[in-house]
């Protein structure tokens, strides 16, 4: 019997990659909505594609999982760029939890009970003290963004859910994660850009950055992919999973190492306009919980991740 499952979200940095995963490394039918016509176009032509705003449309959404019948659901989609949320917080709220909430609600109408990947984030945990870090799934959850209270509530959506009518909810809360196909809207894409730019004469060799201070933790995006399909199909319903690299870089560490890789030199300048309202100064998971069910780790090491980022943007700058 071969198995389905439903990729929301497809077409963005991370249903791409997943896609591409599953495709390469399991057995299972990959379908897919979107929102954009045309921006899942480079995907695998093994992928039955769904386009439309069926997360906010109900009936739509329902339909889609009654012509999929998927047995697994990877729910990626979501606004995800957190300046976005302070803009506009609830834009933010209302596409984050209202999608969520559809997709738990369709799942169940579906009857057949798939399980359900619900994807929070580590700004979930928002302030932590040093002496918190790393941090476990335990900590308390102190959200100080709009992006970061629609990822609590989806995740406790799951959470309840999974509770009140025992739909196989699996959470995970990912650390911060680059690779290839990232939008510049975020740091490590952002610098590569403007670097790729640069070496092709589009723009002064000059990087505008924020705060360079803040240490995240840095895990690739194909080592995140490779760890939400564990977790949907060896997590325990109800749990959460924190996945990220379990190493903290700061922000100067990056943006050095691009430069590194530059063929040509480059100065920089700090731009106040890329300064957040609140910036956490640590970020660093503890994932020994999931690694003691599934055996994951990351594998894909910083430099290698970087590099992979700025040949992408150096093939598609122009």
């Amino acid at each position: 019997m071969v198995l389905r499952a439903l990729i929301t979200g497809i077409g963005g940095f991370v249903g791409f990659h997943l896609a591409e995963y599953l495709l390469e490394h399991t057995n299972l039918q990959v379908w897919g909505l979107d929102l954009v016509e045309g921006r899942a176009a480079r995907l695998h032509s093994g992928v039955t594609l769904h386009v439309g705003d069926m997360l906010l449309n109900l009936p739509a959404l329902q339909d889609l999982l009654v012509a999929a019948k998927p047995d697994y659901i990877f729910h990626l989609a979501a606004q995800a760029f957190v300046p976005a949320s302070w803009a506009d917080p609830w834009s933010t709220l209302e596409n984050n939890i209202r999608g969520q909430l559809n997709v738990l609600l369709a799942a169940i109408a579906l009857g057949t009970y798939p399980r359900v990947l619900a994807v929070g984030s580590a700004d979930e945990y928002g302030v932590v003290t040093a002496e918190e870090l790393p941090i476990r799934e335990s900590n308390v959850l102190r959200p100080n963004s709009p992006y970061a209270v629609s990822k609590v509530t989806q995740d406790m959506l799951g959470y309840q859910y999974y509770a009140s009518h025992k739909l196989p909810v699996v959470r995970v809360r990912p650390f911060n994660h680059i690779g290839p196909g990232q939008s510049p809207a975020f740091v490590t894409s952002d610098f590569a850009k403007q670097i790729a730019e640069a070496e092709a004469g589009l723009r002064e060799p000059v990087m505008r950055v924020g705060n360079l201070e803040a240490r995240r933790d840095f895990s690739d995006v194909r080592d995140i992919v490779r760890g939400y399909h564990l977790a949907i199909t060896r997590g325990e319903p109800g749990e959460v999973y924190n996945l990220g690299a379990e190493r903290s870089y700061s922000i100067r560490k990056v943006l050095d190492t691009l430069i590194s890789f530059s063929v040509i030199p480059v100065t920089v300048e700090q731009d106040p306009a890329r300064l957040r309202p609140s910036d956490v100064p640590e970020i660093l998971a503890d994932c020994t919980k999931f690694r003691s069910l599934t055996g994951w780790r990351a594998e894909i090491p910083l430099e290698q991740s970087l590099k992979d980022i700025l040949d992408y943007w150096r093939q598609n700058v122009g």
